[in-house]
C-alpha cells in the first residue's frame, strides 16, 4: 500500500476507484502470480480516457490470500507490479495502489469487518488524505457489492459491472442509488458523460 501526506498547496482533484479481480483483470479465483494475471478487454484505453479528463486512477483492492497464507506480501506487489507494466506497454498506469490483507469471518459482504476492506471505505479515505482526492467528485468501478458499497461509504458514487463476481448485476436495493453497467468501458462512458453534463450545468450558472 502506498503511503504519504497530501500537500496541501496541491489543489483536490476526483479520482475513479477501481477493483481488481473482475473488473480491471480477468476472475479466476485467487490470483497468486503475475503469470496469471491478464487484462480485461479496454481496461487501458478506459484508464487513458479518464485521465484525460483529469481523474486519478487508483487501485483498492481486498487481498485475502495474503491473509490466508496463500501468498506473500512480496508476490502481491510482483503481481500489481505486473500489472503496471502491462498497463505502461499501452502508454497508461495507475496513480495508486492500495490492497487489504485482512480475511473476511463471514460471507456477507455488506457488512464492514475491518475498515480497510471493503465495503469498508478505509482505502479509498486513505488515498484521499494521501494523494488530495475530492471525493465527492469521484466514482467506485466494481463487481461486488462490497465495492459498490465502499464506494458509497467513501462519499462516492458507485458503478457495478458485470465482468466479474457471478456475472450477473441486480440493482440490489442498498438504500442507496447506484449506477450498473455491463463493463468498464461503459462504466467510464457513464462517468464521463456525468463529467460533460455537470461542466455544461456549471457553464449555464456562470
Amino acid at each position: 500500500m502506498l503511503s504519504g501526506n497530501a500537500d496541501p498547496l496541491v489543489a483536490t482533484r476526483p479520482a475513479v476507484f477501481l477493483d481488481r479481480d473482475g473488473t480491471v483483470t480477468q476472475l479466476d479465483g485467487y490470483l497468486t502470480s503475475p503469470s496469471q494475471l491478464h487484462l480485461l478487454p479496454d481496461v487501458s484505453a478506459s484508464l487513458t480516457r479518464l485521465k484525460k479528463a483529469g481523474f486519478l486512477c487508483i487501485l483498492v483492492t481486498n487481498q485475502s490470500a495474503v491473509g490466508r497464507g496463500m501468498m506473500t506480501i512480496d508476490t502481491l506487489n510482483g503481481i500489481h507490479a505486473e500489472l503496471q507494466r502491462l498497463l505502461s506497454a499501452d502508454g497508461i498506469s495507475l496513480d495508486a495502489i492500495y490492497s487489504c490483507y485482512e480475511c473476511p469471518s463471514i460471507e456477507d459482504e455488506t457488512i464492514i469487518e475491518h475498515p480497510d476492506r471493503k465495503p469498508g471505505p478505509g482505502m479509498l479515505l486513505r488515498a484521499a488524505a494521501e494523494l488530495n482526492v475530492e471525493l465527492s467528485g469521484s466514482w467506485m468501478i466494481g463487481d461486488r457489492l462490497s465495492d459498490v458499497l465502499a464506494g458509497m461509504n467513501a462519499g462516492c458514487r458507485s458503478i457495478r459491472v458485470r465482468t466479474g463476481y457471478r456475472y450477473s448485476c441486480p440493482i440490489q436495493s442498498l438504500g442507496r442509488p447506484y449506477e450498473c453497467r455491463y463493463s468498464i468501458k461503459e462504466a467510464v462512458d457513464h462517468i464521463l458523460s456525468e463529467q460533460i453534463a455537470q461542466n455544461r450545468e456549471l457553464q449555464k450558472r456562470a
